[in-house]
């Protein structure tokens, strides 16, 4: 996943909360940073896709990202 996919796939999960969400919501699993911070600060980009995801409750389905292949169809 590249920043772009990423940027895509928060707009089409979480809509016009989205970009709240990867400023404000803080990751635990990524030792307490929001997903800016985590990009910012180099964490890989699915890394932090998945655990935005995670941290707030997208369904396993949706979760490999608008756009993208589902990883279960490989």
């Amino acid at each position: 996943m590249r920043a772009r996919e990423f940027r895509q796939a928060v707009d089409a999960e979480f809509g016009e909360r989205g970009r709240v969400l990867v400023a404000d919501l803080v990751l635990g699993e990524l030792g307490g940073l929001t997903a800016e911070q985590a990009l910012d600060a180099g964490v890989d980009v699915e890394r932090v896709w998945l655990a935005l995801c995670r941290a707030a409750d997208v369904p396993v389905g949706r979760r490999h990202g608008a756009g993208l292949r589902d990883p279960r169809d490989a």
